[in-house]
């Protein structure tokens, strides 16, 4: 009984045959033949021509019943979408379920020009969609829909997406399912309707476009896949034909012709899961229990290094995954490539010699010096090394000594740098090596205990294809208020078996590989979000090879001609569209008189610098970044507009509105600012037209961290006033009395205010008894508003807000955020606390790996605690050390390399304590300072719902506003507030914000 795996790279196509009855042999794992080969322009030859080799090689007639699968994994289907293929790239209507929501954010928002201009074929919001805790929002209107289907096929499109709000909630499919149905009666068979909750996960625009992009490439996937079932009716091949998918399991061929997007990438994760299954780890974890390991892929071009998990899959990346300039939130594998691999090119430069990134790739056999050519590259240098039964070393042997013992020390240290990056300790690590290009890399590495090359390594990736596992995973939120955990996980994990099982998978082998729980920040009734992934291996058939014998019939739902098959010319690329990289280190923003217009990069920069002052918390910045960003088109250049208090009179009014509820809620039920204009329509009402006699100077946003920091932006041109350039707190802070003219007990600071869900509901509440009573009320009303609203308190007069608030925010996150900008684009990440701390006083606490996170919702907030190990020396070379505004290096000052980081959080990040080693803690920063954990690997702030197990993290404090340093401020907002037994410890003084206005108005 065989298995086939192939795997189309874009520099090799790689295929294997294994039998299965042999696949606990650990010297081969079973591996019968393999075949290597260099990958053919149209890919099915290739995939053919690998077929027949091994079959041939192995004796097997394919037409015997023997053969239990073909699986394939290819980069046929995101290359289309990184080369903005126009031949294979079809244009799409996207139809939402979520009116009234989501107006200020349209689809396609935030593609690249080329590709909208490509795809974008129709787009409207309808009735329809979820609440958090799974209400319909509105029920969905069969009119609509039909009036939807007669503009959609006058527009002659095929290719169909149907997103709701909430869609993954949508456990009795009555919202895209529905609509798909009725869609699909209007439309007839031929067309492809995609419904996002079979595509990505929890987070509206993000799955979206990942669904966008499946439906897009749709119709190339079925003629690719009619081309892949077709090689197989010439093979001679009866099996089943599965597509590696990119969490390390497979799908059908129908499955992936409907949803290719589950393959992108599928490359790497095969490379990891090859490597183990050829190392026998599996075998050697038969009680389920181990540790992570590193797998590291060496090609022609790259190495790609990767962590796989015990549970035998890959880690998976952490947030969100660009596709071809897209963001999306569909599983995809944690990989750190480098430009090093067996076909790099080695230059020398009087003593200094480089290796790589550029590489002469799969023309390695013609153009490196071992092979008759004339290009030294990292073979030749592995060859005249001592490398054996690889070209002719007479053809290298005048490489001296010298630029021989340089480059095989450039290639060591490439190698264990990225390793380093990838560890989740400081111990050493065992190392699984595998790919054509492993070769060049040394026997011994720092860092790592143990190399291990496992049999038939160059072909570790067809291996992975060839026994990838069928899995059953379910994503849901559960309110989880009057239930069990332990029961509700059992239901959802029998859910998934039984998802496995329906895919394909043998019972008897499932098991649970993955168990998530994440509860929902910022609501009461316990939502939380639990992801269960099943895996087991292909069902198979029982009794004789014979019975499995039977006439190969192609997918039955692939509507496609045989002339419409795989097409083999080159590809053509669509317009660019773009436009030239932004030199942001030389931007000047435009400032006319005393206002600042905003521009698109200033919208960017504000952005990174209200993720930054969030501390973890406040949700994303994105969405509003990008309705922001939409009205600035819409309304030009001038529309959107920033004022300095010291521009308004000390009784000019300024109006106030925010976002009240959950982060998870704002990422899917997308508001803008109409329900905001709604709230403060009312309430104007209410104070009885007062509000219509002030002369509005300004809006202002109750908090500049994290998502509410940008809405006084957006508010803004609709009253046709300029945003004050300032806030009310100076962070983000997880209560609504949290705001400093509250804590200074300042008239109007919160009351009378109004609250408005967006859907025609609007509450307004007169009076409290205290401060601490609007929090309390308006949190339970929110929660039964779907978990966010808008909320409107009386505007103030510019004394109060100046007096009682945080001047220059904006100001102060646009440096953060061109900071943070100008070192991404110069490629220095390692720079960007440096950058940070010139803008504002603070310290880099410390750089390293989350190695443990804990959730718990109480009170409807969502408490945790997350732990950093610290990084090696290595991997910080040429920083700075603490004290500097650097990065601190291990064992100085009394920094021990075995020191955590640990970081207990409500929403925000408290404080930052660090942990010796006999378990004593010293603080490190504490609130109200800012505690804020960056991305590494990217300088981009991350919320406390994004930690994860392994990912590289850079923790720095900043100083908070001296409101908050007094007594009344600790109290309210200091350790005790959060119930922390510890005193407030400065992390240095406030640096009041220079003007944005004031510095560039003369410039």
């Amino acid at each position: 009984m065989y298995r086939i795996g192939v795997d189309v790279g874009g520099t090799n196509t790689d295929g294997v045959i294994l039998d299965t009855r042999k696949s606990s042999d650990p010297q081969t794992r079973g591996v019968v033949a393999s075949y290597k080969h260099a990958t053919t322009v149209d890919v099915t030859d290739g995939i053919e021509a690998a077929v027949k080799n091994v079959l041939d090689q192995a004796g097997v007639d394919p037409a015997s019943g023997q053969v239990l699968s073909l699986t394939i994994g290819t980069t046929h289907f995101i290359s289309a979408v990184v080369q903005s293929d126009a031949r294979r790239l079809s244009k799409v209507a996207v139809i939402r379920l979520a009116a009234p929501y989501t107006a200020e954010c349209p689809s396609f928002i935030d593609f690249p020009p080329n590709l909208e201009k490509l795809m974008n074929g129709h787009t409207a919001i309808v009735s329809g969609g979820h609440q958090i805790d799974g209400r319909l929002i509105n029920p969905i209107l069969d009119t609509e829909l039909v009036e939807q289907a007669i503009q959609i096929r006058a527009k002659g499109l095929k290719d169909v997406v149907v997103v709701g709000v909430f869609s993954p909630l949508d456990v009795s499919g009555d919202a895209e399912y529905a609509a798909r149905d009725i869609l699909r009666r209007e439309l007839g068979p031929q067309a492809n309707i995609v419904c996002s909750r079979d595509v990505g996960q929890i987070g509206l625009l993000e799955r979206e476009n990942a669904s966008i992009l499946n439906a897009s490439i749709t119709s190339f996937a079925q003629r690719t896949v009619r081309g892949f079932e077709n090689a197989m009716a010439r093979l001679g091949l009866a099996c089943p034909l599965y597509i590696t998918q990119n969490d390390g399991t497979l799908t059908t061929a129908a499955e992936a012709a409907r949803l290719p997007i589950k393959t992108f990438s599928s490359g790497a994760t095969n490379s990891m899961r090859g490597a183990s299954y050829l190392a026998g780890i599996d075998l050697k974890r038969k009680d389920g229990t181990g540790k992570s390991m590193l797998v590291a892929d060496v090609g022609g071009t790259t190495t790609d290094v990767g962590v796989l998990l015990p549970s035998g899959f890959p880690r998976q990346a952490a947030a969100f995954i660009e596709v071809g300039g897209v963001r999306t939130n569909f599983a995809m594998p944690d990989v750190n490539s480098i430009g090093l691999g067996g076909g790099s090119r080695v230059r020398t430069e009087g003593p200094k010699v480089t290796v790589g990134p550029d590489s002469v790739g799969h023309y390695l056999t013609r153009d490196s010096k071992v092979f008759g050519g004339d290009i030294l590259t990292a073979t030749d240098i592995s060859v005249r090394g001592g490398v054996t039964g690889v070209g002719d070393l007479s053809r290298v042997s005048d490489i001296n000594d010298q630029v021989l013992d340089r480059a095989k020390k450039v290639v060591k240290r490439l190698v264990e740098n990225v390793v380093d990056q990838m560890k989740t300790s400081p111990e050493d690590c065992s190392l699984l090596l595998v790919g054509g290009g492993s070769i060049i890399v040394p026997p011994q590495l720092d860092g790592v205990h143990e190399i291990i090359i496992p049999p038939f390594h160059s072909v570790a990736n067809a291996v992975g294809a060839a026994i990838a596992n069928v899995s059953g995973e379910i994503d849901t939120i559960e309110i989880l208020q009057g239930k069990n955990l332990d029961d509700t996980l059992s239901r959802i994990k029998k859910e998934a078996i039984a998802k496995a099982v329906e895919a394909g998978a043998d019972e008897s082998t499932i098991r649970i590989a993955e168990i998530n729980v994440l509860p929902v920040q910022y609501v009461t009734n316990q939502a939380t979000r639990l992801i269960v992934r099943a895996v087991g291996e292909i069902g198979v058939p029982s009794g004789s090879p014979s019975m499995t014998r039977r006439e190969f019939k192609p997918s039955q739902d692939l509507q496609v001609t045989e002339e419409t098959e795989v097409a083999q010319e080159a590809p053509h690329k669509g317009a660019d569209g773009g436009s030239d990289k932004m030199d942001y280190e030389t931007y000047h923003p435009k400032i006319i008189g005393d206002e600042w217009h905003l521009s698109e990069t200033d919208l960017f920069f504000i952005m990174e610098g209200c993720g930054i002052l969030g501390t973890g918390g406040g949700g994303s910045p994105y969405p509003t970044f990008l309705m922001c960003k939409q009205a600035l088109q819409k309304g030009g250049l001038g529309c959107m507009r920033i004022i300095d208090h010291s521009s308004i009179p000390d009784d000019g009014y300024i109006v106030r509105g925010s976002e009240m509820g959950s982060p998870s809620v704002s990422g899917e039920r997308i508001m803008g600012g109409a329900p905001i204009m709604a709230a403060g329509k009312e309430l104007a009402e209410f104070l009885g037209g007062k509000e219509k006699e002030m002369k509005l100077w300004a809006t202002v946003c109750d908090e500049i961290g994290g998502g509410n920091g940008m809405n006084s932006l957006l508010t803004a041109p609709l009253y046709g006033i300029p945003a004050l350039d300032g806030d009310l707190m100076g962070r983000a802070y997880p209560l609504l009395h949290q705001i400093l003219p509250a804590v200074y007990d300042r008239p109007n600071a919160l009351y009378p205010c109004s609250l408005c869900d967006g859907d025609g509901n609007i509450v307004i509440l007169p009076k409290v008894k205290t401060p601490f009573h609007v929090e309390s009320f308006l949190r339970t009303l929110t929660t039964e508003m779907g978990s966010s609203a808008a909320y409107c308190a009386p505007p103030l007069k510019l004394r109060d807000a100046r007096d009682f608030g945080v001047p220059r925010c904006l100001s102060l996150a646009w440096r953060l955020g061109k900071a943070v900008a100008v070192c991404r684009g110069k490629n220095d990440l390692k720079n960007i606390p440096n950058e940070i701390l010139k803008v504002q006083t603070g310290a880099c606490l410390f750089v390293g790996k989350i190695i443990g996170v804990t959730r718990e919702v109480r009170a409807g907030f969502t408490w945790g605690e997350v732990r950093i190990a610290r990084l090696l020396d290595d991997e910080l070379e040429d920083v700075p050390p603490s004290g500097t505004g650097g990065v601190m290096k291990g064992e100085k000052d009394g920094e021990e390399k075995d020191d955590i980081m640990v970081i207990p959080f409500q929403n925000e990040n408290l404080v930052a304590y660090v942990e010796k080693a006999d378990g004593s803690r010293k603080v490190a920063a504490i609130v109200p300072d800012l505690i804020t954990v960056l991305d590494s690997q990217s300088g981009s702030h991350l919320g406390t719902q994004m930690y994860m197990y392994g990912l590289r993290v850079t923790v720095i404090a900043l100083a908070g506003s001296p409101l908050w340093t007094t007594e009344k401020g600790l109290k309210i907002g200091g350790p005790a507030a959060f119930g922390i037994d510890e005193p407030y410890i400065s992390i240095g003084e406030y640096k009041t914000p220079r003007s944005v206005i004031e510095e560039y108005r003369s410039k």
